[in-house]
Order: structure tokens, then C-alpha cells, then sequence
């Protein structure tokens, strides 16, 4: 298994659902630097990168792996935005 490990300024999670996206946006500190519900999936894509543009010079977006994550992933490439793809069962609890 392979951790990323790389430290960046901003922190992007983002849960993904069928019809909407929910994002949140966190410093190296783990203050919270964004917190949305973007809910047409139409312009989601728009919505994210106008979102998420204050934070684009150092930021990593993560997304759990389930059914709806291609095109986010597309996004963040075609952008040049690090993308990592997570997974719950590599989680560990203590």
C-alpha cells in the first residue's frame, strides 16, 4: 500500500455524490479554508474550479473511491491540479 506523503498549503477533500458535490478546503494548519455544497452537477466542474481558484498555486485534491470519481480526476489533470484518489479501507483506526 502507498501513502501520500508530500506536504502542500491546501488541502481539498471532496465527497461525491449522483446529483451534487460537497468540498472543503483546509490549510497545512487544518483550519478550514472552504466549505460547500455545490449542488447542480451540471456546472459542477465550473462551480469547482472558481472554488477552489484562491487555493490552486499549492493545493491537492483527494476524493474517496467509488463510481463517480473519473471526471474529477479528468478535471484535475486537464487543470494540472495534484489529484489522489483514496480509499476508505486504507484507512486504519487507532
Amino acid at each position: 500500500m502507498r501513502f501520500y506523503t508530500k506536504q502542500h498549503e491546501y488541502y481539498c477533500g471532496i465527497d461525491l455524490h449522483t446529483n451534487k458535490i460537497y468540498l472543503c478546503v483546509l490549510d497545512g494548519e487544518g483550519v478550514i479554508c472552504l466549505h460547500r455544497n455545490i449542488r447542480n452537477i451540471r456546472t459542477s466542474k465550473e462551480t469547482f474550479l472558481r472554488m477552489i481558484e484562491p487555493f490552486r498555486e499549492d493545493i491537492v485534491v483527494c476524493v474517496e473511491c467509488m463510481f463517480t470519481w473519473y471526471w474529477i480526476a479528468d478535471l484535475c489533470e486537464a487543470e494540472g491540479i495534484l489529484f489522489v484518489l483514496g480509499h476508505a479501507l486504507w484507512a486504519t483506526v487507532t
